[in-house]
């Protein structure tokens, strides 16, 4: 996800992270180098060289950090990211267990009524043009059972 504009707001103590989904704070406190009054952020602006996926911070004294647009993302909890991280864990942990299985591809295949090629395509973990219930189905083929736990959030 590229980054459109990143505003600094000193009264709320947080960097305002705009992106084409909306506009994101993220807050002073998961900094590092962490802003203070003594030692404020003087520029912020939008990484280039990462793709305009992150920003980076200057403050006073000369500190400098750059921070992935995920950080932001995960710190406010953006489902569609969430959703992506879930994937890629499956997806990780359903690699994992692919190498370590004595089921051949020829016979996961078969299990999962479908061609090498797209079984390579589940296995791999940038790739997120695929759903939860495949993963499901891929872990359930390599003998696994999958349990999700719900639980209320912290405030």
């Amino acid at each position: 996800m590229k980054i459109l504009s990143v505003t600094n707001n000193t009264r709320r103590r947080e960097l305002q992270v705009k992106t084409r989904r909306g506009v994101y704070p993220f807050p002073y406190s998961r900094l590092d180098p962490k802003p203070s009054r003594a030692n404020p952020i003087i520029d912020v602006s939008v990484d280039c060289e990462i793709g305009s996926e992150g920003f980076t911070y200057c403050l006073l004294s000369g500190g400098e950090a750059t921070v992935h647009v995920d950080a932001v993302l995960d710190f406010n909890e953006d489902p569609a990211y969430l959703t992506d991280a879930l994937l890629y864990r499956l997806t990780v942990e359903a690699r994992r267990r692919a190498d370590q299985s004595s089921v051949g591809t020829r016979e996961l295949s078969r299990r999962l009524r479908t061609s090498a090629s797209q079984l390579y395509r589940l296995l791999e973990p940038t790739n997120y043009r695929k759903s939860v219930r495949q993963m499901i189905e891929l872990l359930h083929a390599l003998d696994c059972d999958v349990d999700f736990v719900v639980k209320r959030r912290r405030a």
